[in-house]
């Protein structure tokens, strides 16, 4: 070929018959260099100059591996795996070790506790918490604060109440009217914090005791003595026993001029007791009318003017109150139209059967005064006339249920 000299191929020749070179084997070279710099390197310390030789020594190191003895990592897989009688599959799935551990698993049972159960309960109640909201609880003065006082109320922690609520209105002598040691009622408004102190109130216990007391008196049609101490454009407002009063003009004698009654006194009756709306109203015409009632008995005759007819009887005037003939008590007879017994400016007489003073309510019965059923329609007149002596026939009737109730 051209550009190939005899030359060159004897070399070719030459390195491919080399059999020394072939049958050589592969070592790591240890090479040690000393590499003089000819070049010295000026070192610039403080104000010296000086020259360094820097030697350079690269070795190559044959990397060693450390083998653990076979014994040794046989008796290491022996002490955690049991390899007998186990096949080729199962060793080629991934190793549990959940089998042999419940083994292990002991099981404790109460018994085996030291567990005192009297112990357990005295720490429970021990723990329990003092005082729900809406509580009362006894306790006693034990600090006063700027803004309230701590009273003991055989918690964790004392309970706190804060000056506005230790009373009704505005307590101007603090100090000289809770003293120390001071045993009082509170009502529990708010439950325990994290520290376990509730939040307590007298003026609380002061309003509910006093929605109680008034709840009974309207329960009971009785009339209360109040002095007015403001007006609206509905009425007048005056205080019960701490509670906000409303006298709506239509339940006053006199509505006209009713600013003018502003500090008077007034006796009332209760229309409405509501604890829950805090709604309290009163009426001055209803203690009249229930002043009336003063006078009436359970089972007394009266005699008074029919003044209305209504499908279901008759209201009847009994000097200054009405009271209520219902269809029922008319007559033990049967009914075809109310008109046909009584009509309106009729005088009548009447037994009263029930006297409702919370409603301010009279009902009244004239069929007790039947000797037969159904006389009343025949012979009307008979019946009044004779109303006085048949009324004493049916004493020992009511003096009965008098007895029951």
């Amino acid at each position: 070929m051209k550009g190939v000299s005899d030359k060159d191929a004897q070399n070719n020749k030459k390195i491919k018959g080399d059999k020394n070179n072939l049958k050589k084997p592969l070592q790591v070279l240890h090479i040690s260099k000393k590499d003089t710099i000819s070049n010295k390197e000026e070192v610039f310390d403080g104000h010296q100059n000086s020259s360094k030789e820097v030697k350079t020594d690269i070795s190559a190191v044959k990397p060693k591996f450390i083998e653990a003895p076979i014994d040794e990592v046989k008796e290491s897989y022996s002490n955690n795996i049991n390899f007998e009688n186990i096949s080729y599959k199962e060793l080629e799935k991934p190793l549990t070790f959940q089998d042999e551990d419940e083994d292990f698993i002991i099981e404790r049972k109460v018994d085996e506790f030291d567990f005192d159960e009297s112990a357990f309960l005295e720490a429970l109640n021990e723990n329990e918490p003092i005082g729900a909201t809406g509580e009362t609880i006894k306790g006693k003065v034990i600090a006063l604060e700027s803004d309230g006082l701590y009273i003991d109320i055989g918690g964790k922690a004392p309970g706190f109440m804060p000056k506005k609520e230790c009373g009704l209105g505005v307590i101007t002598n603090f100090k000289e009217k809770f003293t120390i040691d001071l045993e009082m009622e509170v009502l529990v408004i708010k439950e325990q914090n994290a520290d376990g102190m509730v939040t307590v109130s007298a003026r609380a216990l002061i309003l509910r005791q006093s929605w109680e007391k008034v709840a009974s008196s309207a329960k009971n049609g009785e009339l209360i003595q109040v002095t007015i101490n403001g007006f609206n454009r509905g009425g007048l407002t005056c205080d019960v026993d701490g509670l906000r009063g409303f006298i709506p003009r239509s339940q006053l004698e006199n509505g006209q001029d009713y600013q003018s009654l502003v500090s008077k006194n007034l006796k009332v009756a209760f229309l409405e007791v509501n604890p829950e709306t805090r709604k309290l109203v009163l009426s001055e015409k209803k203690a009249l009318l229930v002043s009336k009632f003063a006078d009436l008995k359970f089972g007394q005759l009266i005699e008074g003017e029919v003044l209305a007819i209504k499908p279901y009887g008759f209201f009847v005037d009994l000097g200054g109150a009405s009271g209520l003939l219902h269809q029922s008590s008319i007559t033990n007879g049967s009914i075809r139209n109310l008109r046909e017994i009584f009509r309106e400016g009729e005088v009548i007489k009447a037994l009263i059967t029930e006297i409702d003073l919370e409603r301010g309510r009279i009902g009244l019965n004239t069929a007790l005064l039947e000797n037969t059923p159904g006389e009343l329609i025949i012979d009307k007149e008979k019946v009044m006339i004779e109303a006085s002596e048949r009324s004493l026939k049916t004493k020992s009737l009511f003096d009965k249920k008098d007895l029951e109730k």
